[in-house]
């Protein structure tokens, strides 16, 4: 999912068209799917013929069509995005619900991409044991696959010499260290690549003795899934897991929250649209915060932010400032945060927290 967001995000073409809509992950429910993707390329097409050349809408007309009707159905999650313009077409399954519409403008609506980022839970388990460690991603309460290679990786120095070392207690305790130590880095070789959070499995001495020589702490989530479960399905240990990291998910969200009613005291909060959009360009937000489920076309009227009744007035109309502001604000390595509806009534549903 990351690769594809900053992949799309940087594209900046004329036509590029997003088309998305909520579907179903079971039959029959899935069979309505295709009909309202259908509709809602039919809009793309007509939208299209209206302020476009001739050529050039039928070419990215018949682009768009083809790739609705590649679409396998009976592979949907909760939501489908497709992207086209003249050079990509590509379609993205998202785990969470959507609001259904086509977006036309110089970029692809990459927000369903950054909000489903935000409000997944994707994460590592490390199964631990003083004989073995195995490592499993997980998004959310789904098992997403467990590691091969070098996983599971077994304690075979520990194993050999434990037994004729047994009365030795201070060289038991230094091979586990060892072993954990091993662990560790391959670990966060694999977080090179996918920098997630870890959950610890294992038992509460384990866990201890592993954050001691663990060399990337503040990537291990607080608190842990007890017991030794080196010989369960990784689906079990998933599904034990996703309570605590719910947990861990809820105390970050509740720190944002925290960070935001922060700003707003210390006179570091935004909440009219073209104040943001102009501390944005230079470079003074550090995190917009949008209530889930906003969205609001616009224009630009010399330089001001006009807001529109509609997103289907041509290609001079933003679909969603939001989206477009969002984009924006992390061109400049700013974050966002999306709270549930009603979380910033006062704000219209919308708020940037300032650097200064």
């Amino acid at each position: 999912m990351n690769t594809a967001l900053k992949r799309l995000r940087k594209i900046k073409a004329a036509n590029c068209i997003t088309v998305v809509l909520n579907t179903h992950r079971t039959h029959p429910d899935a069979e309505q799917d295709a009909i309202v993707l259908k509709n809602l390329v039919n809009e793309a097409v007509t939208r299209l013929s209206a302020y476009e050349d001739k050529r050039v809408a039928r070419a990215l007309s018949e682009k768009l069509e083809a790739l609705a009707k590649s679409v396998d159905h009976r592979k949907n999650l909760d939501s489908l995005v497709l992207f086209v313009n003249e050079k990509i077409e590509e379609i993205v399954r998202l785990p969470i619900a959507v609001t259904d519409r086509v977006v036309i403008g110089n970029s692809f609506a990459t927000r369903d991409l950054v909000r489903s980022i935000n409000l997944e839970t994707h994460y590592y388990i490390l199964v631990l044991h003083k004989d073995e460690a195995r490592l499993i991603e997980a998004l959310n309460d789904k098992e997403v696959q467990e590691y091969g290679s070098p996983f599971p990786i077994q304690n075979a120095d520990h194993s050999k010499t434990f037994s004729a070392q047994s009365k030795t207690t201070n060289r038991a305790g230094d091979l586990i260290t060892e072993f954990f130590n091993f662990v560790d880095k391959r670990v966060n070789e694999v977080r090179k690549e996918n920098p997630l959070p870890v959950l610890i499995c294992s038992d509460e001495a384990n866990y201890y003795e592993y954050l001691k020589i663990a060399d990337q702490k503040d990537t291990i989530m607080s608190g842990f899934l007890n017991r030794s479960r080196q010989n369960e399905q990784a689906h079990a240990i998933v599904a034990d897991a996703w309570p605590i990291v719910q947990q861990f998910t809820q105390a970050q969200n509740d720190a944002r929250k925290s960070e935001l009613m922060q700003a707003v005291n210390e006179q570091k909060f935004l909440s009219d649209t073209n104040e943001i959009s102009r501390a944005i360009a230079a470079g003074m937000v550090q995190t917009l915060f949008v209530e889930q489920g906003l969205y609001q076309a616009a224009t630009f009227e010399n330089g001001e932010i006009a807001y529109q009744s509609n997103a289907t007035g041509g290609p001079e109309v933003v679909d969603d400032i939001y989206d477009d502001l969002i984009e924006k604000n992390r061109d400049f390595g700013g974050d966002v945060v999306f709270l549930p509806e009603g979380t910033l009534d006062q704000f219209n549903g919308f708020g940037a927290v300032t650097r200064y």
